[in-house]
């Protein structure tokens, strides 16, 4: 193998890197800008997402149960519920739009909302 062939191999590389990250970052991700909670079907909140909501926690009681969210950086997840199976919490963060966090007992959805879907979703779709 020369000198030559294994510059071609490296960057070849390095662009197939580089379209993984633009794939992952910019076209999945294209920002969600909002989080809707529904409770039994009714939504219930609708927060917009900013650098201002990051690390915050919402607690969310109703006559179904309790919950809590923590809303991160265009990110949200469940970390509190009167569940008994803490499937919800177990999820873990959604950070695209689209997204959900279910919890029937307490019959609450958390679903991430952007101004557009996402490109790969209309593809896959």
């Amino acid at each position: 193998m020369t000198k030559w062939d294994k510059m071609l191999i490296f960057f070849i590389i390095i662009i197939s890197l580089s379209g993984l990250y633009f794939v992952k970052e910019v076209a999945v991700n294209e920002g969600a800008q909002y989080i809707r909670v529904e409770v039994n079907g009714k939504e219930y909140k609708k927060i917009s997402l900013g650098a201002n909501m990051e690390g915050k926690t919402i607690e969310v009681k109703t006559e179904y149960g309790f919950n809590k969210i923590e809303i991160g950086k265009n990110k949200v997840r469940m970390i509190e519920s009167d569940c008994h199976d803490q499937l919800c919490v177990k999820q873990g963060w959604i950070n695209a739009p689209g997204n959900v966090v279910v919890c029937l007992p307490n019959r609450l959805v958390i679903e991430l909302e952007g101004s557009k879907e996402s490109k790969v979703d209309e593809i896959s779709h």
